[in-house]
């Protein structure tokens, strides 16, 4: 009999054991093994969540990116169109300035010219009528002298 009171006695502390274990120790187990395995699950769920974040912040990047190069391609484009405008547009000014300038130059070379021929027209009658009073030996008034002069200029400069 103490056998079976033996085995009686292990059932009963096994009974209660497994009791007290499913009572007041299974359950905070249970419950730990379930918020461990919800954490996991939210953990695992915000590393996909942050994947897909990351595949779209890359894409948008990319996207950017295009638009950036686009952009900087389009202003270069442009800065070279327009320093070509530029060079064209100074080529012009300088090509109207150096024709204006030899205009210029030309009107002061036929004013210069102008100028030489009366004085040489002036100094060549001078000597006409310096040779021609010799000639007749006596001298002329000034006033004679002075017409004299200028018809004489007036026949130099027709030819």
């Amino acid at each position: 009999m103490n056998l079976n009171a033996t085995l009686f006695v292990q059932l009963a502390v096994f009974f209660v054991l497994s009791w007290v274990t499913m009572k007041f120790i299974w359950p905070p187990l249970i419950a730990a093994i379930d918020e461990r395995r919800k954490k996991i699950a939210e953990g695992l769920a915000s590393a996909e969540k942050a994947d897909k974040s990351l595949a779209e912040a890359k894409a948008s990047a990319t996207v950017v990116l295009k638009e950036a190069h686009a952009q900087a391609s389009k202003i270069i484009e442009q800065a070279n169109r327009r320093s070509n405008e530029l060079v064209e547009e100074a080529r012009g000014t300088a090509i109207a300035e150096g024709q204006r300038l030899i205009g210029a130059a030309r009107e002061q070379v036929e004013l210069d010219s102008n100028r030489a021929r009366a004085e040489l027209s002036q100094q060549v009658a001078a000597i006409a009528v310096s040779g021609a009073s010799k000639l007749l030996g006596r001298e002329i008034d000034a006033k004679t002298h002075a017409d004299l002069l200028d018809k004489l200029a007036l026949e130099i400069e027709r030819g």
